[in-house]
């Protein structure tokens, strides 16, 4: 029993002297080492970029590392060392005592194992090896091809367009056009010629919208909504692109891509309400689009009417647009330049 009440005293006494032992200790000393979980940059230049290398213990003498700090000074250089990782070779020309990693340079820099970056459409990441592993996407946006353009006497040049920079070809054409195959019955459709005299001069200039006052609006915007089935068909009719986006669900999907014989058969047996009254607000999203906000009931003779007010409470005329059959052209230029002059933009 006296050999127990000895070792009792003895552990009474350890934990009085415990904390006061541990507060004599310095934060430095009690923190863990940097390099527990790994060397994180281990080629990163820091006491060397710094220019500083103290003697014995300087708890100044330290250089940002990462989120914390890191030392310079002959005190680091411990079992659990927080020493910078270039202190060994820059200090004391010795080799690290840790297996240096290989990083990847780039534009004259130094990047660590794991590191990224964004080469246009393709992510760059630096492999254990020491080289740049890319994607091999194709990009929306190919400065050699652009540069190909205008290298030639094509009438026109080519620019980089900022906001496709970074898109792949195939997200460009997902979102950015959107116009399904037409089926064989639309390719087969027989052609209706323009008449025109065998020396007939057309004008080798002609603006629609000085003849059609009011009638042909600005370009569209489709954003990131592979619509342009229905922005080129709203394109004919006055711009109605939201109402057929949302509406025209009979084979077609929206932003997902659609046919234009299934948009004009909308135009025609259904018909569409203004841009006015049916505004396109999805503009750069990629998102599915809005259920249907406007329907309408047939009051003979081909001709509807709107069942529901505009969903834009600042517009009120809901009147119904319908259109007549389409038609195909022949692919004769002078043809299609006359039926521009006669009856307004083709698609």
């Amino acid at each position: 029993s006296g050999d127990m009440g000895g070792i009792t005293r003895l552990l009474c006494a350890l934990l009085i002297l415990l904390p006061e032992a541990a507060a004599s200790r310095t934060r430095r000393e009690l923190a863990p080492g940097l390099y527990e979980h790994g060397v994180y940059d281990a080629g990163g230049s820091y006491c060397e970029r710094g220019d500083v290398c103290c003697r014995g213990r300087d708890d100044g003498c330290t250089v940002p590392y990462l989120d914390t700090i890191c030392y310079c000074d002959l005190f680091c250089n411990r079992t659990v060392s927080d020493c910078c990782p270039d202190f060994w070779e820059y200090c004391l020309g010795i080799p690290p005592p840790f297996p240096k990693a290989h990083g990847c340079t780039r534009a004259g820099r130094s990047y660590p194992s794991g590191a990224t970056y964004r080469e246009n459409c393709n992510l760059c990441t630096c492999s254990q090896g020491g080289r740049w592993d890319c994607e091999d996407h194709a990009c929306l946006m190919d400065p050699e091809l652009i540069d190909a353009i205008n290298s030639g006497n094509f009438g026109w040049r080519a620019t980089n367009y900022s906001r496709f920079w970074g898109m792949t070809l195939d997200e460009g054409i997902r979102y950015r056009l959107g116009t399904f195959r037409p089926p064989a019955t639309v390719m087969n459709m027989n052609e209706l010629h323009v008449p025109m005299d065998a020396n007939e001069v057309l004008p080798r200039h002609f603006d629609a919208a000085a003849k059609w006052p009011g009638m042909i609006h600005e370009p569209l915007d489709q954003g990131d909504c592979a619509g342009s089935w229905a922005f080129s068909t709203a394109g004919e009719g006055g711009g109605r692109a939201a109402n057929l986006l949302s509406c025209d669900t009979r084979n077609q999907r929206g932003c997902g891509g659609g046919r234009l014989d299934g948009a004009w058969w909308y135009l025609r047996r259904r018909g569409v309400v203004t841009a006015e009254c049916y505004p396109f607000t999805s503009r750069g999203s990629r998102a599915p689009g809005q259920p249907c906000m406007m329907h309408s009931r047939s009051t003979g003779r081909g001709k509807r009417q709107a069942t529901a007010r505009c969903p834009n409470p600042r517009a009120h005329a809901n009147d119904i647009y319908q259109a007549t059959p389409a038609y195909r052209l022949s692919a004769d230029e002078k043809e299609i330049m006359k039926e521009l002059m006669e009856n307004g933009p083709v698609q």
